[in-house]
């Protein structure tokens, strides 16, 4: 019987090591092959680990946290959305680091006349242009700018068709629905022949991604793992993998 005890005494001391539990990340949508790749690496790393994932465009990502729904960690496609969540103290602010950098394109279906500037954007070929809704979507903000700072945003705006999210418009290509969209390299990259890339967006701003462990996160120790593991070797192997460079 004593032996029993003890036994039993040694599985609860160790227990809260060898499990960690569950762990939710929300994340901008631009990330969501990349973090599915690296889920069983990490979850291999942090043995009793089960990570969730929750994609959306930035901007509803962080309403549902203000809202109160259970986030651990936070990644976004731009800085201004996680510059709103430390306004709002959503996030532990000595976490948050920049790990990815990516680039606005223009993009057409495959097969449709190449449209190579946001001047061309305006031509009778181009009659609906895919972008993100930039009151959201971070890809919609950096291609609202790009076409102000151009003069162009105001004699384009009405052919534009707006997507919730980057991947959204990146489905109105592959299907045809816009004669243009904008949408970052990467999404396009996992397009393959679906969507042809036509010109680079110079912007004043880069496409940089941050991510933070949240001030509501369960497992703090777990959630800033997360955030190492993706800043680390292998993390970054797996994100230039589906085309992102280094911040």
């Amino acid at each position: 019987m004593r032996r029993l005890i003890l036994a039993l005494a040694l599985v609860l001391v160790l227990a809260p090591a060898a499990w960690c539990g569950e762990l939710i990340v929300s994340a901008a949508a631009s990330l969501a092959e990349s973090f599915q790749d690296l889920k069983p690496l990490f979850e291999k790393a942090n043995p009793g680990a089960v990570v969730t994932f929750n994609f959306a465009a930035s901007g509803p990502l962080l309403a549902q946290m203000a809202q109160g729904a259970p986030v651990d960690v936070f990644a976004s496609a731009d800085q201004k959305t996680m510059d709103d969540a430390v306004s709002k103290d959503l996030i532990d602010t000595a976490t948050r680091v920049t790990f990815a950098k990516n680039d606005l394109v223009i993009a057409t279906p495959a097969g449709a006349p190449a449209v190579k500037s946001m001047a061309a954007l305006g031509g009778p070929k181009v009659q609906r242009i895919g972008i993100g809704n930039p009151d959201s979507v971070p890809a919609g903000r950096y291609t609202r700018a790009a076409l102000t700072a151009a003069g162009l945003w105001d004699g384009l705006s009405a052919k534009c068709v707006m997507g919730e999210n980057v991947h959204q418009v990146l489905d109105y290509l592959s299907r045809g629905e816009v004669d243009a969209g904008f949408v970052y390299a990467t999404d396009a990259k996992q397009a393959g022949a679906k969507v042809a890339v036509t010109a680079v967006i110079e912007l004043e701003k880069p496409v940089t991604y941050p991510i933070a462990v949240t001030s509501g996160a369960r497992d703090k120790k777990l959630a800033q793992a997360f955030v190492d593991f993706l800043v680390g070797a292998e993390g970054q192997k797996i994100l230039a993998a589906r085309g992102f460079a280094k911040p």
